[in-house]
Parts: structure tokens; C-alpha cells; sequence
């Protein structure tokens, strides 16, 4: 067993060690060091001129969210729904946690009796057409800041169409 002096000098023996690797890292970095502050990425001291600026890249987007929606499958957003049902019912006028989704698609915002929505919904949009809806599917609370929705989106933009085509598909 160890007595309390020689547990004192441990102590102050690790502590000792600390302070000099901590001073070192200090010293390295400011004899290092090539950008401003700290955590600055250094900036590039001589540019090399080539005659090319680079190859001229192109980002494809894919397909927009109409064309998603054109080719969009009903059985796949069945499927989607899943993550929804928790809180909302597919039955007119059976709210639950959230409001029932029967007739969602072109329906005016806050439009369903017996339920309290939140103030920042109605502020966001006139009817869940499909871009309101697509909005609001792919992060609720970026769409509607205050939204009482817990939900944290669906990222996959042909998710949010199988969905939108699968509620949409409910009242005809």
C-alpha cells in the first residue's frame, strides 16, 4: 500500500508530464504554424499556373422531384407509410398524435376538425400540394421551424415520392 507522500509525488509526477507535453504542443505550434489563428487551414504560399483550369465537371442531380413523382410506386410508399403510422391514421376524421393523412394531398393546411395544430404550419404554406408536402417530408422542422412534428424526415427524395403518390392514391 502506498503511503499519502508517495501517492502526492505520483500525482505530481503525472501532472509534471502533462504540463511539459502540453507546453511542447504549444511551442510546435507556434513555430509551426502557417495559417492566421488557430484552427486556421494554411493558405497556399505560390500558385502554379498551368493553363487549365481544371476539367470542367458537371453535377447530375438526377431526375427532379415531378419526374420522381410520375414513376413513382404506390406499393413502395405503402411500405414508407410505416414510419408514419405511429401518429397518423389513414381513416377520414380518425386523428391520433397527428392528424389523419385521408385526403392530404391539395388539402388546406390545419383544415382537420378536432385537431390542434401547431401556428408555424399554417404560416408555411396555403394547401399540401405536393411540393409543400415534399418539403415538409424531407426535414419538418427546417420546413415548419416550431412544428409540435417529431418526426426527423425522410432524406431519400423517391421515399417522399413513393409516399405523396401513396396518400394521394387514398381518396380515389
Amino acid at each position: 500500500m502506498f503511503d499519502t507522500m508517495t501517492l502526492t509525488k505520483i500525482t505530481g509526477a503525472v501532472c509534471g508530464a502533462l504540463l511539459i507535453f502540453l507546453m511542447g504542443s504549444w511551442a510546435a505550434e507556434a513555430l509551426y504554424a502557417t495559417g492566421g489563428g488557430h484552427g486556421d487551414h494554411a493558405e497556399q504560399a505560390y500558385v502554379i499556373e498551368t493553363g487549365d483550369d481544371g476539367p470542367d465537371v458537371t453535377v447530375d442531380d438526377g431526375p427532379d422531384f415531378a419526374e420522381l413523382l410520375a414513376s413513382a410506386d404506390v406499393e413502395k410508399g405503402a411500405k414508407a407509410f410505416s414510419k408514419c403510422k405511429s401518429c397518423h391514421k389513414l381513416e377520414d376524421g380518425a386523428n391520433s398524435t397527428g392528424p389523419h393523412l385521408y385526403g392530404i394531398v391539395d388539402r388546406a393546411v390545419g383544415s382537420v376538425d378536432g385537431f390542434g395544430y401547431s401556428g408555424s404550419l399554417v404560416a408555411v404554406a396555403q394547401t399540401w400540394d405536393v411540393d409543400a408536402l415534399n418539403g415538409f417530408l424531407e426535414n419538418p422542422k427546417k420546413f415548419a421551424p416550431g412544428t409540435k412534428m417529431s418526426f426527423a424526415g425522410m432524406k431519400k427524395a423517391k421515399d417522399r415520392a413513393n409516399l405523396i403518390a401513396y396518400l394521394d392514391g387514398l381518396d380515389n
